[in-house]
């Protein structure tokens, strides 16, 4: 079932619109935009809908601040708005669509339905973590070369995951994989809120993009946090010892409990003309830290 963040503080307005999306989405209902800021970065919604009637300029600076981050930039936003106020200006609100509050029993549902449909067709987005994909991914990190920014690139990758996948099953399996990309995108978010950008590239590969300077310490802190967490994923029995499955050869053998390796590249001491070249050099530092026991990052110190 999809799901929809519902700012509103009108009660009866937040009733309504449970009810008329009942079957179609999980409505969480939030009385302000900041409890929809955090609860859209730990968990990313399939639709956000808000209400607008009210003349305040704090909760439209706000969902802009959303909507113009290439994480968010995918996700519909739609806007319920009183028959008496006038039409906002689309080009100072970053909606994808309205419905006037006289026709919520008409089309609320029809128009929220569309607005989701509608995103996940144009927009490439990971559907299992709701994060941006290869193609996003690339474009950030060109955008970046091309504007001549300075920036850092982190590759994070599981270890031991397809033996616990396999050992467990898949429905555990992706609730590993979305663990690891609320925690990186909060991880990152919380360091850098603005100006970052966090990917999922499949399976259980990752990337972010931050400011060089803060991209080591992000790198640690969702490391020690995965180690912190990982466990709960393994039954009683298993949390210290790990589990025993087949390896890629077809052996049974024993496999420790998952761990966290990131790659880090910057383009501090390097100069990248594509986002190949940057992804190429970033993917040899994640392989790199892999050689390592443990959960571990290892930055690119390489110079041109």
């Amino acid at each position: 079932m999809k799901s929809a963040v519902h700012i509103s503080r009108d009660a009866a307005l937040i009733a309504i619109v449970e009810r008329l999306l009942e079957g179609f989405c999980r409505t969480i209902s939030l009385g302000n935009i900041q409890a929809g800021l955090d609860y859209i970065y730990s968990l990313i919604p399939d639709l956000i809908i808000i209400d607008l009637s009210a003349n305040d300029p704090a909760t439209v600076d706000a969902l802009n601040t959303i909507k113009e981050d290439p994480i968010f930039t995918h996700l519909p936003t739609l806007a319920l708005i009183d028959d008496s106020v006038p039409l906002p200006r689309w080009g100072d609100v970053l909606i994808e669509d309205y419905v006037w509050k006289s026709q919520l029993e008409r089309d609320l549902r029809a128009r929220a339905e569309l607005c989701v449909v509608r995103a996940e067709r144009v927009v490439e987005v990971n559907p299992l973590t709701r994060l941006p994909g290869n193609i996003s991914i690339n474009r950030a990190i060109q955008k970046l070369i091309d504007r001549n920014a300075s920036f850092g690139v982190g590759y994070a990758d599981l270890d031991n995951f397809k033996p616990f996948n396999d050992h467990y099953g898949f429905a555990r399996g992706d609730e590993v994989i979305k663990m690891t990309g609320r925690l990186i995108l909060n991880i990152v978010k919380n360091r850098q809120k603005h100006g970052s950008f966090v990917g999922h590239i499949g399976g259980d590969d990752f990337i972010f993009i931050m400011d060089a300077d803060v991209i080591e310490a992000t790198a640690a802190e969702a490391i020690a946090t995965f180690d912190r967490i990982i466990g709960t994923f393994y039954d009683e029995s298993e949390k210290a010892c790990g589990i025993v499955a087949l390896d890629r050869q077809g052996n049974s053998r024993s496999f420790p409990v998952m761990t966290l390796s990131i790659g880090i590249t910057t383009n501090i001491d390097r100069r990248f003309s594509h986002y190949g070249e940057i992804t190429e050099a970033v993917s040899e530092m994640k392989l790199y830290a892999k050689q390592t026991k443990g959960s571990c990052f290892r930055a690119d110190k390489r110079r041109a």
